[in-house]
């Protein structure tokens, strides 16, 4: 059984995914959207929502520091799911007192879920660099 703090990410990431894909419409409509796969508007998807808005609002200084990590590669050469696991990391990393480990164990998580097979190295080279950038490992 998944934790709460998982799926909420899960959803958070497919938000953004949308997000990105419907040129950056308002978080709170897609996550409309989304009630129905939800079963309404429970905790979790409260959490996504919260967290996939914050990531949103500050997306230009997270998609700065990804670019500086990510060694030779720009961010439109990313895919979009892996773009968007690195920016709710990166997230994360900065503004929350969740252990590192436990984020980069996160996101690898939605990776082996949701991305390519060489995306879980790649996602899991980026955020430990952005880790120890800030000081988190």
């Amino acid at each position: 059984m998944l934790r709460p703090e998982s799926k909420a990410r899960a959803r958070a990431l497919q938000l953004l995914y949308a997000w990105e894909l419907r040129d950056r419409p308002p978080i709170a409509d897609l996550a409309d959207r989304l009630v129905p796969l939800c079963r309404g508007r429970g905790k979790e998807l409260q959490a996504a929502e919260a967290l996939a808005r914050a990531v949103a609002d500050e997306v230009t200084r997270l998609d700065d520091e990804i670019e500086q990590a990510a060694a030779h590669w720009r961010l439109p050469r990313m895919g979009v799911v892996e773009r968007n696991i690195l920016r709710l990391g990166m997230h994360e990393l900065i503004s929350s007192d969740t252990p590192a480990p436990v984020i980069i164990s996160e996101a690898l998580r939605l990776a082996h879920w949701f991305a390519g097979g060489k995306a879980p190295a790649f996602i899991n080279g980026v955020l430990d660099a952005l880790a120890r950038r800030h000081g988190r490992l």
